[in-house]
């Protein structure tokens, strides 16, 4: 499953990324991407999971797609002091890949998807960007956790 999972994300910032930088259609970049991409990354002691990988991205680049207005906020707000416009392509789409898994998909424990996103950045962008996204995504993190705790403690005192 580990291995499927993280040949969908591979192919979801690829597919993400042919939007965001190239401005290539959504549908047709999703399209292609699983048509023609390489599955058999997640093969796995003679287990196909080309199927498996295929429903995951799906899921996975459409959900980031749709809620990117939401998480380029979260983004923005995380990293301060880099404006979306200013961090590199790759990284951008690594958080919002990251931050879709945390806030929408129950079966990926967070501490995973943050795992994953700085393997990713560390796979695909500059030498400094698993930095950068561990960064923004333990910030969303500690951020949640005040959140959780604050309205927890809240509704204890009502």
């Amino acid at each position: 499953m580990r291995r499927a999972r993280r040949t969908a994300r591979e192919l979801v910032l690829n597919v993400l990324y042919q939007c965001d930088a190239g401005g290539v259609p959504f549908e047709e970049a999703l399209e292609t991407a699983l048509e023609f991409g390489d599955l058999s990354k997640a093969d796995s002691k003679g287990e196909l999971r080309s199927e498996e990988v295929r429903e995951y991205a799906r899921e996975l680049a459409q959900g980031a797609h749709e809620h990117t207005k939401e998480l380029d906020e979260l983004i923005s707000s995380l990293a301060n002091d880099w404006p979306l416009d200013r961090q590199p392509a790759v990284d951008r789409n690594i958080l919002r890949i990251a931050l879709y898994e945390i806030k929408h998909i129950d079966s990926v424990p967070p501490i995973v998807a943050v795992d994953e996103a700085v393997e990713l950045a560390k796979k695909y962008s500059t030498k400094d960007s698993g930095r950068f996204v561990n960064g923004v995504l333990a910030g969303y993190l500690k951020q949640s956790e005040t959140d959780l705790e604050e309205r927890d403690s809240g509704s204890e005192d009502t």
